[in-house]
């Protein structure tokens, strides 16, 4: 079964419903397994794939544009560029850099992701993280400019919390701009407990973002959605702002569901979102073939109305 599509807000435009990280490839993982795993969710039906403009510059021997770059290479070695959804980010992260989201910086770093990606236009353009430095209008406008002259599709908003994401909702309409049609977030089946601290660039989806993304419409893509293979595998221990009776409760329900369908945890907990309401886009990654596999046969999972209730309920 391929991989469905899901709309993407108000914008009019169709996404996959699994949304491919690319984060390590062209550094972490090599050329040849990147080239493996994007031809492998190509195959699927795939053509949703995420990147930034910084990854990854923390990799030895790597200063940041890798991925974008072998994203490049990749889409005009198989010709299928129009039939990829590309999306990018821009705040900066690289040591030294300038960092934030001030028009030059946005407007410099649109033209180097460009050519990196080996296209004229970038389908979806994140604002990484977001910038209190820099006044939201400035912000707002340079984006705007930059979907005025065809070279980016559509705008969204990654690591926002929900009322910043609302004034920029209103400062963009009543100025005519262009919106951020979707957000970006840690979220998972499992809660932080309640006061976990976050760093500006992790912070989960809370309640009051869920409830911004049900009334707008703006889909939430979830990014470190599988805690990197902890559902699985018992050798992984689950961050500690995750732990605790609620996780113990939901993890009960989550298995048991999994043992009622056949399937693994990781594929129950990517079927819970693609169920949920607003459904949430499960953001994600793979070292191998094989474990992308596995994640893909997500597409075969179905789960009742009562377990759904149940995992929700837990």
């Amino acid at each position: 079964m391929p991989i469905p599509t899901l709309p993407l807000g108000d914008t009019g435009a169709d996404v996959s419903a699994l949304c491919l990280g690319t984060l390590n490839f062209g550094s972490r993982t090599d050329r040849e397994t990147s080239i493996a795993l994007l031809d492998t969710y190509a195959e699927a039906g795939g053509s949703f794939l995420d990147t930034a403009n910084c990854y990854s510059y923390w990799v030895p021997g790597c200063v940041g544009g890798e991925s974008e770059a072998l994203l490049g290479e990749w889409t005009r070695e198989r010709g299928n560029r129009e039939r990829t959804f590309i999306a990018t980010k821009v705040f900066n992260e690289y040591p030294g850099a300038e960092r934030g989201l001030s028009a030059r910086l946005i407007e410099e770093e649109c033209e180097k992701s460009l050519q990196r990606l080996r296209t004229d236009v970038i389908d979806l353009y994140y604002a990484h993280t977001d910038d209190r430095e820099v006044p939201l209008e400035e912000t707002l406008a340079a984006f705007d400019r930059l979907v005025r002259a065809g070279k980016v599709r559509y705008l969204g908003a990654s690591n926002f919390r929900a009322w910043r994401l609302e004034r920029a909702r209103c400062l963009s309409a009543n100025h005519g701009w262009a919106q951020y049609c979707c957000i970006q977030q840690r979220y998972s089946y499992l809660r932080p407990k309640p006061g976990a601290e976050f760093h500006q660039w992790t912070p989960p989806a809370t309640d009051d973002l869920l409830d911004f993304c049900r009334e707008n419409p703006a889909p939430l893509i979830a990014y470190s959605p599988l805690m990197k293979g902890a559902y699985d595998r018992p050798d992984r221990e689950f961050p500690a702002d995750y732990t605790g009776p609620d996780a113990d409760a939901r993890l009960a329900a989550l298995r048991a569901v999994a043992e009622e369908v056949g399937a693994k945890p990781t594929q129950v907990v990517l079927a819970w979102m693609l169920r949920s309401t607003p459904p949430v886009i499960p953001l994600f990654s793979a070292s191998t073939v094989e474990q992308l596999r596995s994640n893909l046969g997500v597409v075969e999972v179905k789960l009742t109305a009562e377990q759904m209730e149940r995992l929700n309920k837990a």
